[in-house]
């Protein structure tokens, strides 16, 4: 039987692959679940487009602060050495390449790691760059959290997008409900898939060819 992993399940798998002291950008959605699950282990360092580097987990209820947003307009908090900023510089800091990690949501990653995430043909769904296109280019490595498939069951991870870019050949490596996969020269690479899920089942909501790690492993909720 196959068991889905959580959002809060794939935010934990992302977060063991962050290094300690890295410089970080989490996208909107998905994506901001990750500051929340980090072990004490790891000292990381949030960057947020609006202008905040230091940014610390999601306030307790009753806590928030209406002028301590991040770029998705959520309720954040601020760690010590914490800074604020004109969201000028904080788009420096993302095309000057000073950013390690940005971890996006993703509408579709193709097999060569393009990246679809600000519009869709679904006309409730208005096209909303924000930052997207900096962060896919500017981060030394990009992480794409996202379901496996759409609601209606279509394949995210395809051959080719048929979406608009939001940058080409970025992505290094996918997490979905389903499966962990590497974007490599030959395509996609299934490093790890969820309780459950066999090659063929996996296979069968792909839009694209996979190829299987000799050592697949089983991703396991925390």
């Amino acid at each position: 039987m196959v068991r889905p992993l959580s959002p809060t399940d794939v935010a934990r798998r992302v977060a063991r692959d962050i290094p300690d002291g890295s410089y970080v950008n989490l996208g909107i959605g998905l994506p901001t679940l990750v500051a929340d699950v980090v072990g004490p282990d790891k000292e990381i360092v949030y960057h947020s487009e609006n202008g905040i580097l230091g940014m610390g987990p999601a306030p307790a209820a009753g806590e928030e602060d209406s002028e301590l947003i991040n770029a998705g307009k959520q309720p954040v908090t601020l760690l010590p050495g914490g800074s604020f900023f004109h969201h000028t510089d904080a788009f420096v800091m993302m095309r000057g390449g000073h950013l390690d990690v940005s971890v996006l949501g993703a509408f579709q990653v193709s097999e060569t790691g393009d990246l679809a995430n600000w519009a869709t043909d679904e006309a409730a769904l208005p096209p909303a760059v924000g930052g997207a296109m900096d962060l896919a280019v500017g981060a030394r490595r990009v992480l794409v959290v996202t379901t496996h498939t759409t609601r209606d069951g279509r394949p995210k991870l395809l051959s080719r997008c048929t979406y608009p870019l939001t940058a080409a050949a970025v992505v290094d490596r996918v997490y979905t409900d389903l499966a962990v996969l590497d974007v490599g020269p030959e395509g996609f690479v299934v490093r790890e898939v969820a309780p459950g899920v066999t090659p063929d089942g996996l296979q069968a909501v792909t839009g694209a060819p996979l190829r299987f790690a000799p050592d697949l492993a089983v991703v396991h909720p925390d």
